[in-house]
């Protein structure tokens, strides 16, 4: 791996779904850390040596919901690019800097939404 791979921190509370999708990073050659819910991401993004690029989050959190952890993750992150996963793609409007991708979602559109936020 190449020092210049990109950190994503993928927070989703389906166990399954959120092996398939760091799977599919990981071939992809990203860095992942997962989160299994808020409490867990925003314990990675409160330690400052953790490298983050981008916070990939459900929307449908229990507890803290995607939007309220991408609010708390800004204040510990004000750059962090966060793309939203979500069944209801079309009807979220998401703040500047936030992106949504429409569950479910192909590993080509998974790839393609990825790389275009890091190098956007």
């Amino acid at each position: 791996m190449s020092a210049n791979v990109s950190t994503i921190l993928v927070v989703e509370d389906d166990d399954i779904v959120r092996m398939l999708i760091v799977d599919v990073l990981e071939e992809l050659e990203f860095k992942v850390l997962e989160a299994d819910g808020s409490e867990q991401a925003l314990a990675m993004l409160k330690d400052s040596s953790q490298h983050i690029d981008l916070m990939m989050t459900d929307v449908g959190l229990p507890g803290m919901d995607g939007r309220e952890l991408a609010t708390e993750a800004r204040k510990l992150r004000p750059a962090l690019p966060i793309l939203f996963a979500s069944g209801y793609a079309e009807s979220i409007d998401v703040p500047a800097g936030m992106h949504v991708i429409g569950k479910p979602f192909s590993i080509d559109q998974l790839r393609d939404k990825v790389t275009g936020i890091l190098n956007g």
